[in-house]
């Protein structure tokens, strides 16, 4: 009999119509995607800007030219390196990313370069290992997602947070095109080696905890990697990750294939879930009515019971407010989800799942603090 662990929590038959209109929403939100313009340096002069970021990034995308900053959609054999200074205007509001409205950036409005720099992996290393007590954080995007939009959002998320950690982005390349799913799927898969590198690298660099936060297909990739880690006997690095994962799109049963392999990790895995995410029950019609993780009814005491057993920890975050239609971005909104994890609740608590949702507040490893979304236990 075929095991289903994970309850279907809602209706895989979508209508053609509804189908439609979730595709055309999220077509109307990438009208006038930036281009690789947006990643060209600028000059401050005597503006100040609200704050400047320092990101790093590490992408299995092959540079456009040589010697430039700039990533297309070919993959690499060897991941590429570098450095970023981004400026983050005054004008400023959470959970967005302001996008030049001009051919020219202007950093008085708009998210600019201010600096970039080529590096290597022994220069990554070198400065987390320089770096503050705080864990690197490694961000892993999604699908239909293109290099400057998944670094801007990754400074939109630093900027909005309290973290002091290295912010990492791990961007794989992603074709940034809603036909591309398939394709996308096969080049994330391609990446898990290289971000299994990188988690074992940022490890030994850091001599400590490593922070990974993956969206929608990138935890598809990120529990690929931890998957990768457990087959090369890596038990060392595994101990020493603390993985959240929000909107994971992964079909439910690749996922307890996977975790089979995995092994209860020993900071349980967090998961932010919504039943009424409309981008992956698209992902659920695409995968023949799969039921996807990120989309599990975390009221459904089947789902309790399949936590509990595979020891992750599953946070329900669908009472709070959507960045756009989707319901698929909620965790733009940075203190909206810190918040809601860190208010009082009466029902249950996190305990040790070590979450850190980009606020210093929520990080914790041994002292509980409670939840005001719906969270499932395990032990």
């Amino acid at each position: 009999m075929k095991r289903r662990p994970f309850d279907r929590s809602f209706s895989r038959r979508v209508s053609l119509g509804a189908l439609c209109l979730i595709v055309g929403q999220v077509l109307t939100a990438c009208a006038g995607r930036p281009g690789p313009e947006t990643l060209s340096s600028v000059t401050l002069t005597d503006f100040q800007p609200k704050q400047v970021e320092t990101l790093y990034s590490v992408t299995t995308r092959d540079r456009t030219e040589p010697g430039k900053n700039v990533f297309g959609i070919e993959k690499t054999l060897q991941p590429n390196y570098a450095r970023f200074d981004i400026s983050i205007p005054p004008n400023h509001k959470p959970a967005n990313i302001e996008w030049p409205k001009r051919k020219t950036v202007d950093p008085r409005t708009d998210f600019a370069v201010l600096s970039q720099k080529m590096l290597g992996r022994a220069d990554l290393l070198q400065a987390v290992g320089a770096a503050n007590a705080a864990p690197p954080i490694v961000f892993v995007h999604g699908y239909n997602y293109n290099f400057q939009e998944s670094l801007y959002r990754l400074a939109q998320l630093k900027t909005d947070s309290s973290i002091d950690g290295i912010p990492i982005l791990f961007s794989w390349p992603s074709h940034a095109a809603l036909p591309a799913y398939v394709a996308d799927k096969e080049a994330a898969t391609y990446s898990r080696d290289a971000l299994a590198g990188l988690m074992a690298d940022l490890v030994t660099a850091r001599k400590g905890e490593v922070d990974i936060f993956a969206h929608s297909m990138g935890g598809w990739l990120t529990v690929e990697a931890l998957r990768q880690l457990k087959l090369q006997g890596r038990t060392d690095v595994l101990d020493r990750l603390r993985v959240i994962m929000a909107a994971p799109d992964i079909d439910e049963d690749v996922f307890t294939a996977q975790l089979d392999v995995i092994g209860r990790m020993k900071i349980p895995i967090l998961l932010l879930v919504a039943a009424d995410d409309r981008a992956l029950q698209v992902s659920s019609i695409l995968g023949a009515g799969s039921q996807r993780v990120g989309a599990l009814d975390a009221r459904n005491p089947a789902v309790a019971a399949a936590a509990k057993k595979a020891g992750v920890t599953i946070v329900d975050i669908s009472s709070l407010e959507s960045a756009d239609a989707t319901n698929h971005n909620r965790f733009f909104d940075v203190s909206q989800i810190a918040g809601a994890l860190s208010q009082p609740a009466a029902s249950a608590t996190l305990g040790d799942a070590g979450a850190f949702v980009f606020d210093a507040a929520a990080r914790t490893i041994s002292s509980p603090f409670s939840l005001a979304a719906t969270v499932l236990r395990q032990r």
